[in-house]
């Protein structure tokens, strides 16, 4: 058998290729194809089929691009009611590649349509090799059950079916079956999955919250409490996957800009894309450009904090980085990239036109200003926020800040942490563009404020 799993760490996202005799099929692709043509082709394999788990919400899929450049068939669970063309598939249907059998399992709960893929290294036999699990069981987790795709149901009864799939078509597996996610740390689609990226059903069994003995009733409440708010893009890279995306090649490709005419394209509404580090931003940037560095979860953190279908100029410093700020966007569905400033950040400084500073602040300056009073503001998660944090910090979640404005005072000095400095440079940004002034982003964040030894509180505060 034929076997790869593909990670996408930047969106924890995994995708696999399935096949034997010379045939293959490719499950949940990103956006971008072109890795998948040439890991068929190096192994000699034809792409005949294309499977989708279900809808996803958290990147926007590659399946009917990879599609059209293969001739494959789509397969996506019976419940999904596509755009495009495809084979609905149901419970306990196959699919042969050479020697090797598919076996298509329904387990909504993630989504209505949601399916799991069983595979029988030999078709004779009925003894699975390995499950792909797509959103339904993660390692450490399972899907949530109150995302986009759910099609209108209550989060109580998607979690209700999460149970029952869980129960019905997964426990009953044998202990030494793989199982292998459709994500790893880091996605919003579960609320702690493991960083392992495979496992086995008897070590999930003994190990996974969501699979212990419990009732119906008890599971609902653990799956549906605690469960942080989705990021804003999920519902457009949903509807996206559901119609099926354009072909990367037919996106218009964003313009050089002067700094007229970047001026232009804000004044009509576009939003200043700064994917420089949050050093390099602080030092300079263009007031009301919004700061998120490509060195972290760059594609994910605009989903949460940029609205989906906006205008977007992008500012960097070497083309380079332009192109993969594109292609990250693209994965997410942030197609409307209008343009980037010619010349980097550099050529606006050169125009003589207004330089914007945001002020880093090391831990050790802040314990000092600490001591006169200067107000600071964690934007980090609540567990993260209750684990420990500096004394006397209010805190707003950067992904809920622009609808809390009116909780802070505009002309006040503020400091910005989070955990690292990055997330807190994003949260900087978004205040200053909302017309805060005097800003200050705390570098290295909570970490190096603890590794300095300085005083922290850690009881929970509601928020």
């Amino acid at each position: 058998m034929e076997f790869k799993q593909f990670y996408l760490d930047c969106l924890a996202h995994a995708s696999y290729l399935v096949g034997d005799e010379g045939v293959c099929a490719i499950i949940d692709p990103q956006r971008d194809v072109e890795q998948y043509l040439e890991e068929a082709r190096s192994r000699g394999l034809e792409i005949r089929h294309i499977i989708e788990t279900h809808l996803h919400a958290d990147f926007v899929s590659g399946h009917v691009e990879l599609a059209r450049r293969t001739g494959a068939s789509i397969h996506i669970g019976c419940h999904a009611a596509v755009d495009y063309p495809h084979r609905a598939m149901v419970d306990g249907e196959e699919l042969r590649l050479g020697g090797v059998k598919l076996r298509f399992l329904e387990t909504p709960g993630h989504t209505p349509e949601s399916m799991c893929v069983l595979v029988f290294e030999d078709a004779q036999s009925d003894s699975a090799s390995l499950i792909l699990t797509g959103d339904t069981l993660f390692i450490g987790d399972v899907g949530r059950p109150d995302l986009a795709g759910s099609q209108g149901r209550s989060s109580e009864e998607m979690a209700g079916m999460m149970y029952d799939s869980l129960r019905e078509k997964i426990l009953p597996l044998a202990d030494d079956v793989e199982v292998f996610p459709g994500h790893g740390a880091g996605s919003a689609c579960g609320k702690n999955i493991s960083s392992a990226l495979s496992c086995t059903v008897g070590h999930q069994r003994a190990t996974n919250y969501a699979l212990q003995d419990m009732d119906k009733a008890s599971f609902i409440s653990l799956l549906t409490e605690g469960l942080a708010s989705a990021p804003g893009y999920f519902a457009n890279s949903s509807e996206m996957n559901r119609q099926g995306a354009p072909p990367l090649s037919e996106l218009a490709k964003p313009e050089a800009l002067s700094p007229d005419a970047l001026e232009a394209l804000v004044t009509s509404g576009a939003w200043i894309l700064d994917v420089r580090d949050a050093s390099v931003f602080g030092a300079g940037h263009v007031r009301g450009a919004v700061n998120i560095g490509l060195g972290g979860r760059f594609a994910s953190w605009v989903g949460a904090l940029v609205p989906a279908r906006t205008r977007l100029v992008l500012i960097a410093d070497q083309d380079n980085a332009i192109d993969e700020a594109v292609m990250r966007l693209a994965r997410v569905g942030y197609d409307d990239v209008v343009g980037f400033l010619a010349g980097g950040f550099k050529s606006w400084r050169d125009s003589g036109r207004e330089v914007s500073n945001l002020s880093q602040l090391s831990t050790t300056e802040l314990s000092a200003r600490l001591r006169g009073g200067l107000a600071v503001l964690d934007v980090r998660r609540l567990p993260e926020f209750e684990n420990g944090h500096v004394p006397g910090a209010s805190r707003i979640q950067v992904e809920e800040l622009q609808n809390r404005l009116t909780e802070l005072d505009p002309d006040s000095e503020l400091a910005v942490i989070c955990q690292t400095g990055y997330r807190s440079s994003a949260a900087a940004s978004l205040l200053e563009r909302a017309g805060f002034r005097t800003l200050h982003n705390v570098v290295g964040g909570t970490a190096d404020w603890i590794e300095k030894g300085h005083p922290t509180e850690s009881e929970a505060v509601s928020s």
